[in-house]
């Protein structure tokens, strides 16, 4: 790492939660993501999920496919968990060498949520097969019950689901994914080493007022929702206080305009764009591009069991303005903080 006032040099960096979606979509929207990032593990939850092997060797196809030439970019596949899939199909997702966790949605939590899981336990004899064979156990941390209240559903998840489940399974990989709340953040900060956590962007620079600032501005609503200051900072301190248990995951989440800015809007937050730029100004915020490197190019390969990346990316303190919205397939997505000023440019 090389460091001086205006700039930063660090190993490349990659994306440990990343929504690509497919089609034209994907095609739009991966050349953002494989200009700053060498890996990323992309989510399964398309329409149908991607739960076997076989669909998600062939997905994994479909992005090497539309990759533009020259860029140099590894998708690290993942299984979309059911109530139904098998312990078997595991093992067959191991021997791949391709595929490198498998996703919790419990059902109903999140975009393209319907098929995920409606009981954890339904799951265990496939989760102690995971345990077995070292594959990563991504957990979208969230209750789904109407009774609690949209902002305490990371909490109630850790007692409800995430503590019954490090009990019964101690030695299983998990991350708690973009974690949102000063409760998970000390909770993973306090549990063993097979826990980890990735932290978005979004989540380390805003607080929830940031959704209604002068009106609803539903391009900064994203699942799990923005929380109280006194979260966000919780994050921040996780995040830069140089724990291997917190790593980069964007979360970044691709949804047509018209789709947002509706009447029931998509949550998720569009940033492959600028993805770095956002993370150096968050620790730039807090005094800690010092950290930056470990979060985003160190922890992640370190707890998924991969090399380090041996390439170098440059950020340097210079002001630009983002676009107000890029082309999307046949629509347009709208970047966080779209046609507005940030002061990292990636070189």
């Amino acid at each position: 790492m090389q460091t001086s006032p205006n700039s930063i040099t660090i190993t490349r960096p990659d994306d440990w939660h990343l929504h690509l979606r497919d089609g034209a979509t994907m095609a739009s929207v991966l050349p953002h993501t494989a200009r700053q990032f060498a890996r990323a593990i992309v989510m399964p939850n398309l329409k149908p999920p991607v739960t076997t092997t076989e669909q998600a060797l062939a997905y994994r196809e479909r992005i090497l496919a539309a990759l533009p030439a020259g860029m140099q970019f590894e998708p690290l596949m993942v299984l979309y968990l059911t109530d139904n899939t098998p312990p078997e199909e595991i093992l067959r997702a191991k021997d791949s060498g391709l595929i490198h966790a498998v996703k919790l949605y419990p059902a109903g939590a999140t975009t393209n949520s319907a098929a995920g899981v409606t009981d954890l336990k339904k799951c265990y004899r496939t989760l102690e097969t995971m345990q077995q064979v070292g594959m990563p156990f991504l957990v979208h941390g969230e209750v789904t019950d109407p009774d609690v209240d949209i902002f305490d559903r990371e909490a109630v998840f850790i007692d409800r689901i995430m503590s019954p489940l490090r009990r019964d399974m101690p030695e299983l990989k998990v991350v708690f994914e973009h974690i949102t709340t000063k409760d998970a953040a000390q909770y993973v900060s306090e549990a063993g080493d097979v826990t980890a956590a990735t932290i978005t962007a979004h989540h380390l620079l805003y607080n929830r007022n940031e959704i209604f600032k002068g009106g609803i501005r539903p391009h900064y609503y994203c699942l799990p929702v923005l929380k109280r200051e006194v979260h966000r900072q919780a994050l921040v301190q996780a995040a830069t206080s140089g724990s291997a248990k917190f790593f980069l995951g964007t979360d970044s989440a691709p949804h047509a305009r018209n789709a947002k800015e509706h009447a029931c809007g998509c949550a998720g937050c569009y940033t492959a764009l600028h993805a770095m730029e956002l993370y150096a100004h968050a620790f730039d915020q807090a005094g800690a591009l010092d950290k930056l490197e470990a979060f985003a190019s160190f922890n992640g390969p370190a707890f998924y069991g991969l090399p380090r990346n041996s390439g170098m990316i440059t950020l340097v303190r210079e002001n630009w303005t983002l676009p107000a919205e890029l082309p999307m397939g046949d629509a347009t997505v709208v970047p966080l903080n779209g046609g507005e000023a940030i002061d990292w440019a990636m070189v």
